[in-house]
């Protein structure tokens, strides 16, 4: 099968080459401004990166798992007693992995 520009690409091929990406690049990044599914670059070079900023990490575990700290639910950020945290808590990023897996 050959695909010609514009063509989409079949499903299962797309899901085969993202396999190996880090599931965090399933949300847009808020720090470089990269799309779902494309990878983080660095704004002063534009050099691509192996792996997503940590903002964007952070807002991929903050959109997939509820929050074993804070009780919190999917897309509610995590909070210390009350106050807003700018991260999510480590165990909401395991939760998240555990999805993921």
């Amino acid at each position: 099968m050959t695909l010609h520009a514009g063509a989409s690409m079949p499903d299962s091929l797309r899901h085969f080459m993202r396999a190996k990406a880090h599931p965090a690049r399933s949300v847009p990044c808020p720090h470089c401004g990269a799309a779902a599914h494309k990878p983080c670059r660095l704004r002063t070079t534009g050099r691509l990166l192996p792996e997503p900023h940590p903002q964007r990490a952070s807002a991929w575990a903050q959109t997939t798992a509820c929050c074993p700290d804070c009780q919190v639910e999917p897309t509610a950020p995590c909070h210390d007693e009350g106050r807003a945290r700018t991260s999510v808590h480590n165990r909401r990023y395991q939760e998240a992995e555990a999805t993921a897996a």
